[in-house]
């Protein structure tokens, strides 16, 4: 069985796909959010991260010429960003935490009431 056609990857990658479409969905409303509203959209942004994060390093183990491939579109889609071709994913994944805790930190210090 290809990486791809496992059941746990498969749904792992359908909520990934479901938390991508809540976060842009609402990713133009977010200052227009109720304090509560933004924590609730900060953490999904959270979740999706992990969900991404462990997606990646089961890509990353597998011998699996798909997920391979897939693992160097993600490499040649950060290059395209503007990212080093051999930059550490886990460090991108890193600082992204560390975006979405200044985001917290942001949202927790507002004086917006509900």
């Amino acid at each position: 069985m290809s990486f791809f056609e496992s059941e746990v990857v498969r749904s792992e990658m359908a909520e990934i796909s479901e938390l991508q479409e809540e976060v842009y969905h609402n990713v133009f409303k977010f200052f227009k959010m109720t304090k509560d509203d933004k924590i609730k959209h900060v953490d999904t942004l959270q979740k999706l991260l992990n969900k991404q994060q462990v997606l990646y390093t089961r890509m990353s183990l597998s011998d699996d010429p798909e997920a391979k491939a897939m693992k160097q579109k993600i490499a040649e889609s950060a290059s395209m960003m503007g990212l080093d071709a051999n930059v550490d994913m886990n460090i991108i994944f890193g600082n992204m935490s560390k975006l979405i805790d200044v985001m917290r930190e942001q949202i927790d210090k507002t004086d917006l009431k509900d």
